[in-house]
């Protein structure tokens, strides 16, 4: 790995901006009451909000990626963070739902730091050491997933819009420290086209798709996220209703998946991915996370649940080997093009399943058992599996 000091950087980037996204998901359900003073309403425009921002970042991702190709991933990086810490202000100070909306909505559009750091890291890192690379992002995520809901449940004590502040303060002392310490890692190419076409979600994804090997693991890449989603989405109402777990223990749950998780993508996932190849890492994985889910869906005692949660852990292997088998076969001037196009199809599952999934798990409740929404995204965690079991590994531009 190259550049170790930078690897630094772009790890404190993605703590601070989980950090800044953590904080504020606690007091949402409060603030939204505050300003729309009545809990229905509260309910419906959390839930637009959460999906207007996933939308503006389906949009907006790829052209961010091709951005960074063409003037490089340190400006758009910068900038980025730099207009997300004004976003966090605007909330802060935001009258109405539907300026909130407003600025929620810019919120997702500024929110290409992920598909920037991706590029970068591909830029910095030699292949073999991608995989550690990605872990230690897979695992500054998972920290500041942690930290993030607990620091602003305490904030959001004090009063209900400090998180925004906090959040804003984070964003504004992660883009000055980036100007100061984050060299730029590829200079951008002056003539990398900038069309509609490549610029634009559909055109961009689309692009990817008809890729011979870059399709198959972004369609492997799409159902993981829909399985993802579906159990991220329904998990806590899972454990409140199948062992009325209260929201002490639910945190509990949450803390040491994550924490887990964290330390295993530190420090094991990428000897893992060295000793048995992207292909390999990445198929296992998404069996265990397969696993995992049928298990989950048949559960009904607490310790066999900690189990597959520990399963689960095991599985994120997957995430990790696929992102270094797509950074090696992407080629080095359309990193950022590929990593926007993946945000998008990310995008999309972060949209449209909390939703899906959400009706979903209400009615297996009256006609089905709780953990059945758990054997549909095991369908689509085979699907992922079956995918990257089927795509040829061959070299870069494929």
């Amino acid at each position: 790995m190259r550049r170790a000091p930078t690897v630094t950087v772009l790890l404190g980037t993605v703590v601070l901006d989980m950090l800044g996204l953590g904080l504020i998901v606690p007091i949402v359900p409060a603030l939204m009451t505050s300003v729309t003073e009545d809990v229905a309403a509260a309910v419906f425009w959390s839930g637009l909000l959460g999906s207007v921002y996933g939308l503006l970042q389906f949009v907006v991702a790829p052209l961010l990626g091709r951005l960074s190709d063409r003037y490089g991933r340190r400006p758009v990086l910068l900038v980025s963070l730099t207009c997300l810490g004004v976003d966090w202000l605007a909330h802060a100070a935001s009258p109405s739902p539907w300026t909130l909306l407003a600025f929620h909505a810019v919120a997702g559009a500024c929110a290409g730091t992920y598909t920037v750091v991706n590029a970068y890291l591909a830029d910095v890192t030699e292949p073999g050491a991608r995989a550690h690379a990605y872990g230690l992002i897979g695992a500054a995520f998972g920290l500041g997933f942690v930290a993030g809901p607990l620091l602003g449940g305490l904030l959001g004590a004090v009063d209900v819009r400090l998180p925004f502040l906090v959040a804003a303060a984070l964003c504004f002392a992660n883009a000055a420290y980036g100007w100061f310490v984050l060299p730029e890692s590829r200079p951008g190419d002056p003539s990398t086209p900038l069309t509609l076409r490549l610029a634009n979600p559909v055109g961009a994804i689309a692009a990817v798709l008809r890729r011979p090997v870059l399709g198959r693991l972004a369609r492997a890449r799409f159902c993981a996220d829909i399985a993802r989603m579906t159990h991220q989405s329904t998990w806590t109402f899972f454990l409140t209703h199948q062992f009325t777990f209260d929201t002490a223990q639910i945190g509990v749950v949450l803390a040491v998946c994550a924490l887990a998780g964290a330390l295993y993508q530190a420090r094991a996932v990428g000897p893992l991915v060295r000793r048995l190849g992207e292909k390999r890492a990445a198929v296992l994985g998404s069996l265990l996370g397969l696993a995992s889910l049928c298990g989950t869906a048949f559960v009904s005692v607490p310790w066999l649940l900690y189990f597959l949660c520990g399963v689960g852990v095991l599985g994120s292997l997957a995430g990790v080997a696929a992102q270094a088998w797509i950074a090696r076969t992407a080629r080095a001037d359309e990193q950022g093009t590929v990593q926007g196009a993946l945000t998008g199809i990310g995008a999309v599952a972060e949209t449209v399943v909390p939703i899906t999934a959400g009706v979903a798990f209400g009615w297996s409740l009256t006609y089905a058992s709780p953990g059945s929404v758990y054997l549909g995204a095991a369908v689509f965690a085979a699907g992922a599996a079956l995918l990257l079991a089927a795509t040829p590994d061959v070299p870069k531009g494929q």
